[in-house]
């Protein structure tokens, strides 16, 4: 008897960017621009477009408006780069 042995193979989930509207047909990220993923958080999985952002900037730490954190509307999440891995950024708390 012959059998066939079925492995799923994992669905990629498309990367989608912070800002873009819900209804944007493709809300993933854009050739020739920069990106740090935003890891933990209300926007945990999310891609920061950082294209032009100075060496300062991406040393700093960002405060997202966002709805849905802590403060509600209104509020901003923050995040910041990893120390020894700068393409990701990882929450540190939301702000009103």
């Amino acid at each position: 008897m012959l059998r066939y042995m079925y492995e799923p193979r994992p669905i990629p989930i498309p990367r989608r960017v912070y800002g873009a509207d819900h209804d944007d047909p493709d809300p993933g990220p854009r050739p020739g621009r920069s990106y740090r993923e935003l890891v933990g958080g209300p926007l945990d999985g999310l891609l920061l477009d950082v294209t032009g952002w100075t060496a300062g900037a991406l040393a700093g730490e960002a405060a997202l408006p966002t709805e849905i954190g802590s403060c509600g509307a209104g509020g901003r999440s923050l995040y910041r780069a990893r120390p020894g891995e700068p393409a990701k950024w990882d929450w540190t708390g939301d702000a009103p």
